[in-house]
């Protein structure tokens, strides 16, 4: 370590310039022309391709960046292959991950961080709710020598008032229960240098929740903030139960706080009944009063059958997401992957 960097009164370094350090060690790593993989899944999305592209390729020619686009067909049931494919004729520089069916966002947002070849990697949405005026400051910020540069929402007019709430939620109670933290307003829209890249590629769970899997890597971050505009095309896929569903899966993925809290929960109940039953017996021994109690005794009953059922139903999520993991099936099956027109050999 050079004797110039200053040190604290104990002799070590305070953590701004250790960080300082870091970054400057990582830029002289940093090519000087890299390839920049935007990795974008789709499912049924023929409506966006034409606005994505129209919009995506100018600002990418102009900022003088070479890039490859690597589009994810989630399985589409509509033309969004075939517009693809014919767009891919037109530019070698689009490729095209064909999956054998959907396996949803999280497992087509893997399938293309493993078939991209870019120095950098940049997973957005076609729908450009993921601005990519904003590409060139992610690049900025990596040439600085971060590892990963990930886009703040900071004003989310386009969705609902129940949206934005819910979200909020979400991001406190994992935060709250979790190790690993996720920055708030914070999506898949990211740059995230090569060497996460391969991390990322190492990590086998099935229940791939990639927000969490992007903050469990590491390695050094900033947020450059940006508003988030309407959808330029199309409708969105995720209704409130795919939200629901997607946060547990978030969740349980990342924290075992669900299971833990029924220990503490029982134990409080458990308390309870005993100081109960002490002032019943004391109260039957000191005034001889002794009442049948049924509507207590229901209500009782009642609660502590409901608490079983819902500490199962903790269980069960967590076992059903064991049970996944232990047949190990693929995460993705790939039909073919497709350029210039042509397709070669799916990658293992």
């Amino acid at each position: 370590m050079p004797d110039s960097l200053p040190f604290v009164s104990d002799g070590s370094l305070d953590k701004d310039t250790a960080l300082a350090h870091q970054l400057a060690v990582q830029r002289t790593r940093r090519p000087v022309d890299p390839l920049l993989s935007l990795v974008v899944p789709v499912f049924n999305e023929e409506e966006s391709i034409a606005v994505f592209l129209a919009t995506t390729v100018p600002l990418l020619e102009r900022d003088g960046l070479r890039f490859e686009i690597v589009f994810v067909n989630d399985g589409s049931r509509d033309n969004t292959f075939a517009r693809l494919f014919q767009r891919s004729r037109l530019d070698g520089r689009l490729r095209i991950v064909n999956l054998s069916r959907n396996f949803g966002k999280e497992a087509a947002l893997t399938a293309g961080i493993d078939h991209a070849r870019g120095d950098v990697l940049i997973p957005m949405d076609i729908d450009l709710q993921d601005p990519p005026e904003l590409i060139a400051a992610f690049v900025t910020r990596w040439r600085e020598g971060y590892d990963i540069v990930y886009g703040i929402r900071t004003a989310r007019h386009t969705d609902t008032p129940a949206k934005r709430l819910s979200a909020g939620w979400f991001y406190r109670v994992f935060n709250s229960m979790s190790p690993v933290r996720i920055p708030p307003n914070v999506g898949d829209f990211r740059l995230v240098d090569r060497r996460a890249v391969e991390v990322l590629r190492q990590l086998p769970e099935r229940n791939r929740f990639m927000k969490g899997l992007f903050a469990w890597v590491g390695f050094s971050s900033v947020g450059v903030p940006y508003e988030r505009p309407e959808r330029a095309a199309g409708t969105s896929k995720f209704n409130f139960w795919r939200l629901w569903n997607f946060a547990i899966d978030g969740v349980v993925s990342f924290s075992t706080a669900p299971l833990r809290a029924w220990f503490y929960v029982g134990l409080a109940i458990a308390m309870v009944a005993v100081l109960y039953a002490l002032f019943i017996i004391t109260r039957v021994l000191i005034f001889g009063v002794d009442t049948p109690g049924y509507a207590s005794l229901l209500i009782a009953v009642l609660l502590m059958g409901a608490i079983q059922l819902l500490s199962l139903g903790i269980i069960g999520e967590y076992l059903g997401r064991l049970f996944v993991e232990v047949k190990g099936r693929p995460i993705y099956i790939v039909e073919g992957v497709y350029e210039d027109g042509t397709t070669e050999p799916p990658k293992p």
